[in-house]
């Protein structure tokens, strides 16, 4: 068959028309249609021309093939070099498996393709995940509570609304893209979960006031060691508390229950303070009483003893000379008696009439009595 006529295949008149592979009507008025191109023929055509575009000669046209092919080899092997950002992690996959190996940022080698490729994920990207909610669009409305995920019951079995953030980011991005299907559902099972149980741990009013900064560090920890454990590749890197509040349905009978609590506290804290005051003051007057008692009983027991001991000391004496002793007891027995009273004692000489009756001694010392003092309340003649 000849493949020189290369003119366009005409339906009719002549015989001469040619189809587009360069076939026609044989003969004159033909009926036979266009026939297929011959490959064999084809393909030879096409090695004369290869060998046409070489040099002549058949060593010199091995050698051409030999650097064509080396310059080839370099250019397939220098394919494999690639760059890793600083934000960036190479995972290498051979034959589409993950070798295992992470490599870092910088210049870095595998194997050309398709023996070897590359994948580098963003690892420095912090991801964000809202649970108990979903924010409100810009400039549309308030978030959105998602109850199924926000009602939690605390271990003072009473019911409240948490809604939370956590942010995460990929640490080892082999694991991440081989061991994970789907890492953002991932981390939303493992953050609810763990939120439950430190909740259930937890009663309701450390949850409502202070303790929500215990609460979020023991959720990060707990979320990290089971992401470890089933080997995510990812890293919790902080887990705030939006919103923890009663449900809206019984959020006025509790704060009915917190006023009454803080009413009770209240009540509880006077009567301390009352306790505080009266008992100490009960106690100070009765260690008084119990001084003074001790006092009393110091002073009697050593009043007794003095008594005793001179006593003795009088016995002792009036042994030894009775009748001067006598007289000493008498007269300061007289003297204990008849102390502050108005005395006027007389020497009457032996016989002597005495003093007349109606002498007024009486005014007489009263008129010689200093200024301000009292008069006597009887007198002895």
């Amino acid at each position: 068959m000849s493949w020189n006529n290369q003119g366009g295949w005409q339906s009719g008149g002549g015989g001469g028309g040619r189809g587009p592979w360069g076939q026609g009507p044989r003969g004159g008025g033909g009926g036979m249609g266009p026939q297929p191109p011959n490959l064999e023929e084809l393909l030879k055509k096409s090695q004369d021309r290869f060998r046409g575009m070489l040099p002549q000669g058949g060593a010199w046209g091995g050698k051409s093939i030999g650097l064509i092919a080396a310059v080839a080899l370099v250019l397939w092997l220098g394919s494999g070099f690639y760059r890793v950002q600083p934000d960036e992690q190479g995972v290498e996959l051979r034959f589409g498996k993950w070798s295992g190996q992470t490599t870092l940022p910088g210049l870095n080698y595998h194997l050309p393709y398709p023996i070897e490729t590359v994948l580098t994920p963003k690892v420095t990207v912090e991801n964000r995940l809202d649970v108990g909610y979903r924010p409100a669009e810009p400039g549309r409305g308030q978030p959105r509570d998602v109850l199924e995920e926000s009602l939690m019951l605390t271990g003072d079995e009473n019911i409240v609304n948490v809604n939370f953030t956590v942010l995460w980011k990929i640490q080892d991005a082999g694991n991440y893209l081989f061991n994970v299907v789907d890492p953002q559902r991932a981390v939303k099972s493992t953050a609810e979960s763990v939120m439950r149980e430190v909740i259930g741990q937890n009663q309701i009013q450390a949850i409502l006031t202070g303790n929500r900064g215990p609460i979020e560090l023991s959720v990060q920890k707990q979320m990290q060691e089971v992401l470890d454990s089933y080997r995510t590749g990812i890293e919790v890197s902080r887990v705030n508390l939006q919103k923890v509040d009663p449900p809206a349905a019984v959020i006025d009978a509790f704060r009915d229950v917190q006023a009454a609590k803080a009413d009770r506290e209240r009540a509880q804290n006077e009567a301390e303070a009352y306790r505080n005051d009266i008992i100490p003051r009960a106690r100070g007057e009765a260690e008084k009483i119990i001084q003074g008692a001790e006092a009393y009983k110091q002073e009697v027991i050593a009043n007794a003893e003095g008594e005793a001991a001179r006593f003795i000391s009088v016995l002792n004496e009036y042994r030894q000379a009775k009748d001067v002793t006598s007289r000493r007891l008498y007269l300061e027995t007289m003297e204990q008696v008849l102390r502050g009273m108005n005395k006027v004692v007389i020497d009457q000489p032996q016989g002597s009439q005495g003093v007349l009756p109606y002498l007024p001694l009486n005014e007489l010392t009263r008129n010689t009595r200093p200024a301000g003092q009292p008069a006597p309340q009887g007198a002895t003649r």
